[in-house]
């Protein structure tokens, strides 16, 4: 017994069900009628996708399957043991301006993926002038005032300074040669 379309469409209720095509094509069965899709809800850091309506097809016959979508979306932010310390909005004029030392300054974001390139580089350089330059990393997005204040408008931005004066900045992902050359040009000798 052949069904036309017209009956097809109208059992599974709409023309667009992908399994009403193909009822009309077939001659023996009507597949199951189609059922909408939910969207997934999200609890906390999970997201979670009823079983009971959650509908995926096979690609031998779109024969329905149900299952069950449960994961996590987002994991907690990890923490990383750097050698620069930090600094923000609050703590800039203690840190940075009143320092008796000279003060490499990291303007980053943890989006910026030449950022993550440099943050090792200047981890390395902070080793290597322990106690004799500060290194300092400093969130923009966590702190803009200080970073529009002084014109950041790349990142990454590292700048020098000593007695509380800018006295060199270097914009972009750049060697850690670049950087200890300009380290060099204000230490004391």
């Amino acid at each position: 017994m052949a069904v036309s379309m017209d009956s097809a469409v109208l059992s599974h209720g709409s023309s667009n069900c992908p399994t009403a095509a193909l009822g009309a094509s077939t001659s023996s069965t009507l597949p199951r009628p189609c059922s909408r899709h939910v969207l997934p809800t999200c609890s906390g850091l999970r997201q979670v996708v009823p079983a009971s309506r959650s509908l995926s097809y096979t690609s031998s016959a779109l024969e329905p399957q149900r299952r069950s979508v449960k994961g996590i979306v987002c994991q907690q932010k990890q923490e990383t043991l750097t050698l620069a310390g930090e600094v923000n909005d609050k703590t800039w004029s203690k840190l940075v301006i009143e320092s008796d030392k000279p003060v490499l300054v990291d303007f980053w974001a943890p989006w910026c993926g030449p950022c993550r390139m440099i943050a090792p580089i200047v981890d390395e350089i902070a080793e290597m002038y322990k106690g004799r330059v500060l290194c300092l990393k400093l969130n923009t997005d966590e702190s803009p005032l200080t970073a529009t204040e002084y014109g950041i408008r790349s990142i990454p931005t590292v700048m020098i300074f000593k007695g509380g004066v800018k006295k060199d900045t270097i914009i972009g992902a750049v060697p850690k040669a670049a950087l200890v050359t300009a380290i060099e040009k204000h230490l004391e000798r």
